[in-house]
Parts: structure tokens; C-alpha cells; sequence
């Protein structure tokens, strides 16, 4: 009788303590959610207000006195900011490193937001190490067979494979004995450095501010040390976001126009339309 008293006894405690325990995770988790949706988020620091970007293109934006301004929205755009360091011209480096996580490209400099264009499309590609380096070779012009051998030093017949493995990931066009690079206006940075003159600042936040990220910083970071070599090392990370201005315009006839702009340079975002999670 008493054996029984004691394991009832045994399994109400366990009872209890999984009740505990599973309404106290339940409360631990909402307050981690909570402070994940109502928190803060590190920003880059705006330079332009909404009301400085709509009078200096008023007359672009604004037709005539039966086009109103509507009230302006902020989203934040997220980014990756790494801790590096990487090898330049055989000589240790050591700086930061900006990448857009919604098209995967590198900031060169945060002043002017000037960014590469390229590294989404090896993103997705699954490019190398080798592909990289066939890039780089041809980002400023298109170059013949026996200049690409003759600049990237290797022998013909692993040139060969080079420019095989990045035609069937579309990185490269091959017309005869000529080879350039496929996508407009490309920008492929020599260095993974980004040159930061903006001032960082705690901004508090509501989910809905945020835009989710197209790609993971695993994904930004292996694509980075194809592009840039085993050297390219990540001390740190942190999230990062990018404040962009949605301003909008409503039409005689109660139809919308909405335009999106940059905060630090005050220059004009054009949406993603094949990024769903954008806008």
C-alpha cells in the first residue's frame, strides 16, 4: 500500500513538473517573441527624410494640383555586415563587408550605396571558386580564348573545363572563339571591402517594418569565399537594415502610384517584382 502511495506520489510530481515546465517554456517563448517582434533592430542611419525626397522630386512625382501626396511608409531592408578579414594583392586586409540578403550583391561603399552586380546570379548558380576567377576575368571586357589562357595562367585544358562549367550555370556566353560575361552592366569587385562612412543606430521596430530576407547569411558567406578565396575569413556578423521610404501618390481617378527610396542616398529603389517577399 505504501509502495503505491509513493509511485502515485512519483507520478503526480512528474505530472506537475511537465506542466510546469511546458506553460513555462510556453511563457518563455512568448517573451522571446514578443521582443523579436516589438524589440529593436541595428539601421543604418537615414540621411533624407520622406518630406526632403518628396519636394526634390515633386515635379516628377506630381503631375499637377489633382495628385496628392499620401502619408510616407519606411520598410527596412535587411542586410548582412561581416567582420573580415581577406588577402589583396598577397597582403593581409582587414575591414567589413556589406551584402544585401534580398539580391545577394556586395556594397561597396555605404555613402553612395553603390553595389556589384553579379554575385546573385553565382549565388544561385552554385559558382566556384574557378568560375569566380573566369568572372573576373572578363568583367571589364569580352576576351578571346588565348588572352583568358594567357591572363588567368593555366593550361588550355583546364581553361577548357572552366569555361564549360560556368556556360551550363549561365555565367558566361560563348559566341565562337569569344567569351563575355552573361548579365548587363556587370560589377564584379576586386575586393570584398566595404567602405563605411555611415553612422549605425538602434531603431525600435514592428515585424511588419521588416522586409524577410530572399537569402541566408550561409548562403552570402559561401558565395563570398568562392568569390574572394579560402583567405576570405568572418570574425563577426551581425543583421544590418537598410531604411527605404515608400512613397505614394493617389490619382484623380483614386488609383495609386507608389515609388520606393533609398534613406541614405537618396536615390530610387526599383522593386523586385519576382521577389514575392519584397513589397
Amino acid at each position: 500500500m505504501r509502495k503505491k502511495i509513493i509511485t502515485l506520489f512519483l507520478i503526480a510530481c512528474l505530472v506537475g513538473a511537465v506542466w510546469v515546465w511546458q506553460n513555462h517554456s510556453r511563457h518563455v517563448s512568448n517573451i522571446v517573441q514578443q521582443y523579436v517582434e516589438n524589440g529593436e533592430i541595428i539601421a543604418v542611419k537615414p540621411r533624407y527624410t520622406p518630406d526632403e525626397i518628396m519636394e526634390l522630386h515633386k515635379k516628377e512625382l506630381i503631375a499637377d494640383e489633382q495628385h496628392k501626396f499620401l502619408k510616407p511608409e519606411v520598410k527596412y531592408h535587411p542586410y548582412l555586415l561581416l567582420e573580415i578579414k581577406y588577402l589583396n594583392d598577397k597582403k593581409p586586409r582587414e575591414g567589413y563587408s556589406l551584402w544585401s540578403m534580398i539580391d545577394g550583391e556586395l556594397v561597396s561603399n555605404t555613402d553612395s550605396w553603390d553595389k556589384s552586380h553579379g554575385f546573385e546570379d553565382a549565388l544561385n548558380a552554385g559558382a566556384t571558386r574557378y568560375d569566380f576567377l573566369l568572372m573576373q576575368a572578363l568583367k571589364q571586357k569580352t576576351a578571346s580564348l588565348d588572352q583568358l589562357q594567357q591572363n588567368l595562367h593555366v593550361e588550355k585544358e583546364t581553361l577548357s573545363q572552366w569555361i564549360n562549367s560556368a556556360l551550363s550555370k549561365q555565367l558566361i556566353v560563348q559566341k565562337g572563339n569569344e567569351i563575355q560575361l552573361h548579365f548587363q552592366d556587370p560589377k564584379i569587385p576586386s575586393s570584398p571591402e566595404t567602405k563605411v562612412s555611415n553612422l549605425l543606430v538602434k531603431k525600435p521596430f514592428d515585424k511588419t517594418d521588416r522586409l524577410s530576407p530572399k537569402y541566408s547569411a550561409n548562403q552570402i558567406i559561401k558565395n563570398a569565399k568562392a568569390a574572394f578565396g579560402e583567405e576570405f575569413t568572418v570574425r563577426n556578423s551581425s543583421d544590418v537594415y537598410l531604411p527605404v521610404y515608400s512613397i505614394t501618390v493617389i490619382n484623380p481617378d483614386h488609383s495609386t502610384f507608389t515609388t520606393y527610396w533609398n534613406a541614405v542616398n537618396g536615390q530610387q529603389v526599383h522593386p523586385r517584382y519576382s521577389y514575392k517577399g519584397m513589397y
